[in-house]
């Protein structure tokens, strides 16, 4: 009796201390969704491989969302404190993010499906900026607070044109890509900053790294799209940004090695699956074999990466190293 007590308090102290940043396994394995489903329109690879993935995607987005909710209705001052902290409020865009992607990734198989979550995933999206951004206003933030996970919240802004177009008015979809081009590019020049010229990131947060490699990446996406699918000097620019900012990381790969595990290297698995799909959509546009083989790359990068990411997880999860008290 007091063995099955102590058993349930366990697994309470794990609900009352589950991150917010749970929702970025949904960003990751929602990338690879839509990897292997533009994989199968351009490469041939198999579609049941795709859509095997969007139903592994939803339902682990499906648990992930009802454990939060139980959080916020036993433990609401919990998720409070989460949404004051100076880091973890950047991580709840994930959650807006999470519907966008999926969105993309039911795009081929359910339009209904794909407007209904890019609706939600907009209303989301637009709120969290408002108070992300008035947060970052209001607080006396530090600038060991900065890190690059602040970009989530205006890659979220750039993700609503990719998600969108067909939905609503090109015009409306520049409004937030705007706010998103406008926020990456003075956010890149504070990140720069802090990184080279104050002490170094924390091991928990070198993961983080990789998002450098998201903005460009989706801005080129979105910025394709609207555009009628045209390659100009702009979405080249974009697009070999992202090239840059993948092949950096690359060449610091000893960076990373030895690394502790923790729920944040699932930071590794979004970046990498957004620049295949601009590789994919390059190649698409302009037929450079160049591009084709990037894109083969990067996807089996993409493709390992999250397997190792997830079996680390699955690892700790039965150690009970996840969802701990800091």
């Amino acid at each position: 009796m007091v063995s099955e007590q102590k058993c349930e308090m366990v697994e309470l102290n794990r609900l009352k201390n589950f991150p917010i940043m749970m929702f970025a396994i949904v960003m990751g394995l929602s990338g690879l969704t839509i990897v292997f489903e533009k994989g199968h329109q351009l490469f041939g690879i198999p579609s049941f491989i795709g859509k095997g993935f969007l139903l592994f995607d939803v339902a682990v987005f499906f648990v992930i969302a009802v454990l939060y909710i139980l959080k916020i209705l036993r433990y609401i001052d919990e998720v409070k404190k989460e949404f004051n902290h100076p880091i973890r409020i950047n991580f709840f865009a994930t959650v807006s993010i999470s519907f966008l992607l999926i969105s993309i990734a039911f795009e081929s198989v359910n339009k209904d499906i794909a407007y209904y979550c890019f609706t939600i995933g907009t209303i989301l999206q637009t709120y969290f900026t408002f108070k992300t951004i008035s947060f970052w206003i209001d607080r006396n933030l530090e600038l060991h607070h900065s890190n690059p996970a602040w970009f989530i919240p205006i890659v979220g802004n750039v993700l609503v044109p990719v998600a969108g177009v067909g939905f609503i008015d090109n015009n409306l979809l520049m409004y937030y890509f705007s706010i998103g081009m406008f926020f990456w590019i003075i956010l890149t020049a504070i990140l720069i900053n802090r990184i080279i010229f104050h002490h170094q990131l924390a091991g928990k947060f070198i993961p983080t790294l990789f998002i450098f490699i998201a903005p460009p990446s989706i801005a080129f996406i979105a910025y394709v799209k609207m555009n009628g699918g045209e390659f100009d000097m702009f979405a080249n620019s974009l697009y070999n940004l992202a090239l840059f900012f993948t092949f950096l990381l690359l060449f610091m790969y000893k960076k990373f090695l030895n690394l502790k595990f923790f729920i944040s290297w699932w930071a590794f698995t979004f970046p990498v699956t957004a620049v295949t799909i601009a590789s994919m959509l390059a190649y698409k546009i302009t037929n450079i074999v160049v591009y084709k083989y990037f894109g083969y790359i990067f996807m089996i990068t993409a493709l390992l990466i999250i397997l190792f990411v997830a079996i680390r997880t699955v690892q700790h999860i039965f150690q009970g190293k996840i969802c701990i008290e800091e």
